[in-house]
């Protein structure tokens, strides 16, 4: 069974009747993300209603297309979406895992960050530490029987990104200008797959595996490509 979690109630409801809609079990629960409280009990309600929790995915996000001059409130607020909401859910996940000795953690991240956003700070920022949490995780738990990916796509036609395309910002133009916007069903196709491998890269964008390797083996040399203006 599925238990779809969302601060908006009708779009959690949504996805819930869809999957119910094609044969499957599912059950909608509204819950913050950046909430503890609301995340124990998101795994309280999945616990009662299907059992063990076999995978969890962290999947809120936030940006604001600002630069280092961000508000307080952006950095807070992107700090809190876009990290804490991982911290939490393993806080509210892992004992119950690790007393099973299994368990998986989907994070979803970026490919901001492996690779960093012109134009966005607040977001490139925070998801090189989602990255980075997720490496930690992946290293502490492993030899618990604790799986973890991090998801990296470029841009995804979501609400995240659209709105931001269409008012022409430059941070959102760029994503889109980087490759092909994939459909959310295109990424979800990549999940599945990446987690039948169990890839703890998830990359649905094969060019940010390329431009990955190439930042790893010539750092300066991808800052100048990167850089705006360069």
């Amino acid at each position: 069974g599925v238990v779809v979690s969302d601060v908006d109630a009708a779009g959690a409801a949504r996805v819930a009747d869809e999957i119910a809609t094609a044969g499957g079990r599912a059950v909608a629960a509204t819950a913050d993300a950046t909430s503890k409280k609301d995340l124990k009990a998101l795994v309280a309600t999945a616990r009662a209603e299907f059992g063990p929790v076999d995978l969890f995915c962290a999947n809120a996000g936030a940006a604001f297309g600002t630069g280092v001059h961000a508000s307080d409130e952006q950095w807070q607020k992107s700090w809190e979406i876009n990290v804490l909401q991982h911290v939490h859910a393993a806080q509210a996940v892992l004992p119950s895992m690790l007393a099973r000795g299994e368990g998986y953690l989907l994070l979803t991240a970026s490919a901001a960050g492996l690779l960093g956003t012109p134009g966005d700070a607040p977001y490139s920022v925070t998801k090189h530490a989602a990255v980075g949490l997720a490496e930690w995780l992946a290293i502490t738990y492993r030899p618990r029987g604790i799986r973890v990916s991090a998801l990296c796509p470029l841009g995804v036609r979501t609400a995240l990104l659209e709105p931001g395309i269409a008012a022409g910002h430059p941070a959102a133009l760029a994503i889109a200008a980087a490759a092909p916007l994939l459909e959310p069903e295109d990424v979800a196709e990549a999940v599945v797959h990446g987690l039948g491998k169990e890839e703890f890269l998830i990359l649905p964008h094969e060019s940010v595996r390329e431009s990955f390797a190439r930042k790893a083996g010539a750092v300066d040399a991808w800052i100048d490509e990167m850089a705006v203006g360069g």
